[in-house]
């Protein structure tokens, strides 16, 4: 079975003065780049089944831009988890090890620097250069999730 693992960081979100850094929403841009990543995966084929998602309210508006702009076919289980939001790399990598095997394409919506830094090491580039919102890196695995880790697939930066 192919595997892919589509990690993306959120969309651009309000500077959130004065709220909690988990409550800031996207801007009106950062929903349209949301949407472009959503038909930028539909132009280059990819269409997960299966998404860890942040609970930051910007992760689960940023999914839900990209889902609507898959097609109202899209309906991937999702896991909305609080320790990606506050996941580190390797922990990050830990929760994709638990996705379940029959999953083919999943995609990850975090946060800077952690989304980056995995990112970096799957391209084999030094890292975090940090990314800008909406950014997306596309691995093709060669691995079951279990051992997914750098090194164990291609990867190409989307946009």
């Amino acid at each position: 079975m192919n595997r892919t693992l589509l990690l993306m960081r959120h969309a651009e979100a309000e500077s959130g003065f004065g709220v909690d850094d988990a409550d800031r929403s996207l801007t009106d841009r950062g929903r349209s780049q949301a949407e472009n990543v959503g038909r930028l995966l539909a132009a280059q084929g990819y269409a997960p089944d299966h998404v860890l998602c942040s609970s930051a309210r910007r992760t689960r508006q940023t999914l839900e831009g990209v889902l609507g702009a898959l097609g109202p076919g899209t309906a991937p289980e999702t896991d909305f988890s609080e320790a990606v939001y506050s996941a580190g790399v390797d922990t990050l990598l830990e929760l994709i090890t638990y996705v379940p095997a029959e999953a083919g394409t999943v995609l990850v919506v975090a946060h800077n620097p952690t989304v980056a830094q995995l990112a970096a090491d799957f391209l084999e580039k030094p890292g975090p250069a940090g990314s800008p919102p909406a950014t997306v890196t596309a691995v093709a695995l060669e691995v079951e999730w279990l051992y997914a880790a750098p090194g164990t697939g291609a990867a190409i930066a989307l946009n």
